[in-house]
């Protein structure tokens, strides 16, 4: 399956259905939605109570008739019936009027590279159940690229990894096409897990990963104090006793705890950079890598790239928002023609 820029340019909405977050972007408007991709369901009467963020907030703090819900795994829909749900509060009823008037209302959506095409059915159906007559996909890595101003259209490589909350993907462009690519199941939420199993197994610590995230804004330091290494004060659940209990972890074993996940991405760029043509590996060393999504703002990750491969790595300028900003940039034309790639099955 192909999609070209005139295809798109006549669609009205862009979906990024991601794992952590949902993003709409609305034609000549701009982006509308940036919200958690969470419902929380009433499971006595189906009633939804709520979506977004005040959703998240409520992660492990329902009562048992309360189910909070997380319709998009991998950047893939998993609960098709949810995410419409889910969607249709998100955009409110006002933003819902004017996208009803429009008699053929087209949208396009991102997908992960090589998905497969139940998945990419599930995508589409979904946005067909919000009133959408036609529903284009481009890959997630092609969106990213433009959204971060990367020269995707030229004859040269640029590489780009995409750090989402359930994979990792990266890949090298020339002339609009993906040459190489992978995608790995290592993201955001890997990494979350193994700092909880490190606070568990050295702390005597539980706690949710929700909690993760204030630790790692205190890992963005370089780890040293006046005083000596840097620690940050945690507080959850101590294992043994059940009770609640505060204890000071060090910022600098942290980082030693999530590297191993991390050696999944390490391997996967590597084989990129295999299996990729000498000219363009050439292009790359001088050009080096541009790193997006939420993920990449993991404190330490860019340099421990440059570190494995030797080659410059730079954060795209707001990272999270680059898939859907490039989707939208498609629709509004502001993009220069090229041969998007084509999506896997």
């Amino acid at each position: 399956m192909t999609v070209s820029l005139d295809q798109l340019r006549r669609c009205h909405i862009a979906v990024d259905l991601g794992a952590a977050r949902t993003r709409v972007y609305v034609k000549g408007v701009g982006l509308v939605v940036d919200e958690p991709s969470v419902a929380a369901v009433n499971t006595r009467t189906g009633s939804l109570i709520a979506v977004g963020a005040l959703a998240e907030q409520m992660t492990g703090r329902t009562p048992a008739y309360i189910r909070v819900a997380r319709p998009v795994s991998g950047g893939t829909v998993v609960d098709i019936d949810m995410a419409q749900r889910m969607l249709r509060h998100l955009l409110g009823e006002k933003l819902r009027r004017q996208l009803r008037r429009k008699p053929r209302l087209r949208a396009a959506a991102c997908t992960p590279h090589e998905a497969d095409p139940l998945a990419q059915r599930a995508t589409v159906e979904t946005l067909v159940g919000l009133g959408a007559r036609r529903v284009e996909l481009v890959d997630t890595m092609i969106a990213a690229a433009v959204g971060c101003g990367l020269p995707v259209e030229q004859p040269t490589a640029t590489m780009i990894m995409v750090c989402g909350a359930a994979t990792t993907q990266i890949a090298v462009l020339s002339l609009g096409s993906i040459v190489t690519a992978v995608r790995i199941p290592i993201g955001g939420e890997a990494i979350d897990e193994a700092v909880i199993q490190h606070l568990r197994q050295h702390h005597e610590l539980m706690l949710p990963s929700q909690s993760v995230r204030p630790l790692q804004l205190a890992l963005r330091g370089n780890g040293l104090t006046l005083n000596g290494p840097a620690v940050t004060e945690i507080h959850g659940r101590d294992v043994a006793t059940g009770l609640a209990r505060s204890v000071q972890v060090d910022t600098a074993a942290v980082r030693q705890a999530i590297h191993a996940p991390l050696t999944a991405v390490l391997d996967g760029l590597g084989k990129v950079l295999r299996d990729c043509p000498p000219d363009l590996v050439a292009d790359i060393a001088e050009s080096g890598i541009v790193m997006v999504g939420g993920s990449a703002l993991l404190p330490g990750l860019d340099q421990m790239l440059r570190d494995a491969t030797g080659v410059p790595v730079a954060i795209a300028e707001r990272p999270d928002v680059c898939s859907v900003l490039g989707l939208g940039a498609m629709l509004d034309g502001t993009v220069q023609p090229l041969a998007l790639a084509p999506l896997a099955g």
